[in-house]
This record gives C-alpha cells, sequence and structure tokens, in this order.
C-alpha cells in the first residue's frame, strides 16, 4: 500500500460533500502498492496520510454514514487487510469519515501519544478467529438429558402427564435443556480456551450462532506463536473424537481488539 500524492482528493465534482473515510492507522514506513478499491463502489484510490511516524489509509468519500451491509463492510475490511501486509494496522470504526484531509493530520497529531503507545503494543501481533462446533447434536441432547438431573426429572414429569396437561411441565423442560446446553458450551468453550491461554497475549469470547456451535473466539497472538497456536488447532481438532470440529481463520487484522472511535469537534 504505496503512499499516493495528493492524499485524500476531495474535488470530485457531485452535488454530496466529499471527505475522507478512513479504515486503519498504522506506520509510515515504505509500503507497496494497493489494488483494493476504497468503499462505496466508486474504485476510488487509496491514499496515504502521514504524520511523523504513524499514517493512516484513508480514500475520498461522500459525507454521512455508511450502511452496515455485507458489502460495505468488507469493503472496510479488504483495505485493513491489504495494509496489515506491509505494517501493524490499528483498525479505525467502520463509517469513520473526516471532512478533510487537514482533519485526519490533525487527530493524527493530538492523539499521536495514545496511537503510538497501542501501536508499540500491537506491534508484531496478529488476530486468529477459532470456532468449536458440535457434529452430532442428537448426541449432545441426550447426553443432557442423561447427566442434566433437572431436565432428567422434567422429561420424566412430562411424559407422566395426562393428555392436555402437561404444557407447562413442556415449557419448563425446554428453558432446563436450554440452560443445560448453554452450561455445557460454556465448559466446551473453557476447555479449548484453556489449551490456548499460555500462547495468546488476549482472547475475545464473541456470541456463538445457533445451537451446534460452542465457541466463538479471537485470539491476539505474536507472530511467533502462530506456528504453535496452528499445531494445538489440529491436535485438539484430533483429540476431539469426532464430536467437535474446529473452524480456524487467520491471521487477520485485529478487529476484535482495536476499534479506534473517532469524533470530530
Amino acid at each position: 500500500m504505496a503512499p499516493r500524492p495528493g492524499d485524500c482528493r476531495v474535488e470530485r465534482k457531485t452535488e454530496t460533500a466529499e471527505g475522507c473515510y478512513l479504515y486503519c492507522i498504522m506506520g509510515s514506513g515504505e509500503a507497496r502498492s494497493c489494488d483494493t478499491a476504497g468503499i462505496g463502489g466508486r474504485g476510488d484510490v487509496v491514499s496515504i496520510i502521514n504524520y511523523e511516524d504513524l499514517s493512516c489509509a484513508t480514500s475520498p468519500s461522500p459525507l454521512g454514514e455508511y450502511a452496515v451491509t455485507r458489502e460495505n463492510l468488507m469493503a472496510h475490511q479488504k483495505v485493513v487487510e491489504e495494509a496489515m501486509k506491509d505494517h501493524t494496522v490499528l483498525p479505525v470504526r467502520f463509517s469513520t469519515i473526516a471532512k478533510s484531509p487537514d482533519d485526519i493530520r490533525g487527530v493524527l497529531r493530538k492523539r499521536y501519544a495514545e496511537f503510538k503507545s497501542l501501536y508499540e503494543k500491537m506491534e508484531g501481533k496478529v488476530e486468529l478467529g477459532l470456532k468449536a462446533l458440535w457434529k452430532d447434536m442428537g448426541r449432545v441432547f441426550k447426553d443432557i438429558a442423561e447427566e442434566d438431573m433437572l431436565v432428567k426429572r422434567l422429561k420424566d414429569r412430562t411424559a407422566g402427564a395426562l393428555p392436555g396437561k402437561g404444557f407447562d411441565a413442556g415449557v419448563e423442560l425446554g428453558r432446563a435443556v436450554k440452560a443445560a446446553l448453554e452450561r455445557k458450551k460454556e465448559e466446551t468453550a473453557g476447555k479449548i480456551i484453556s489449551a490456548f491461554r499460555d500462547i495468546s497475549v488476549d482472547f475475545r469470547t464473541n456470541k456463538t450462532h445457533g445451537d451446534n456451535m460452542a465457541l466463538n473466539a479471537a485470539f491476539l497472538v505474536n507472530e511467533s506463536d502462530m506456528v504453535e497456536f496452528d499445531r494445538r488447532v489440529k491436535e485438539l481438532d484430533s483429540r476431539g473424537g469426532g464430536d467437535i470440529s474446529l473452524r480456524y481463520v487467520g491471521p487477520v487484522p485485529p478487529f476484535n481488539f482495536v476499534n479506534i472511535v473517532i469524533e470530530w469537534n
């Protein structure tokens, strides 16, 4: 992602006022060319605005807000991922738009110490995503029915209820099964996370989707520990006995650990 002349050009002739869209903050060293177009589908060139030894990836953009759509989120993410090939990146919150390049330089100047400190903390680190999914939910629910005493008792009560009289017990059973499943998810997630704690700088757990997802986590890892992290994922996956499937993504920009918020005065 090489610096482009003209900073973020805003002289485009349009009825909509033009500004500069911010993607990420990074170092201002030499970088390679960027083939990724900016957000908005107009083919805007991504340029670099520098302040001392920090810089910001930016592209021309109408002032306003972008809708949170897959297309827009992916456009934002692709630019940050491109920058990550050459730099430690500090992602900026989606849909952050400055009125001018001078505004961006002003933020880099005013918050220089903050950004520099965060940059040094994140330097040499990457984010790795890990999801764990149960392969056979029938077996999971069978285990819950056999192991959870409350579920077992309510199941027996529901089975023994007279016709038309088991509705309340059925509702209570459903709640108990849901609660037991959440506990099982937490237990499973805890065991998996513990396998990576000693080689992770930090980790975040995100919302799981569907009954079969036991873990949706992001780990912040030193680049030097990536090989060991990968080895442990494969070992854990092989030890799972076919019950759990691990889905591993990375390295990616540290979106789960850095989300710079900029408010314009």
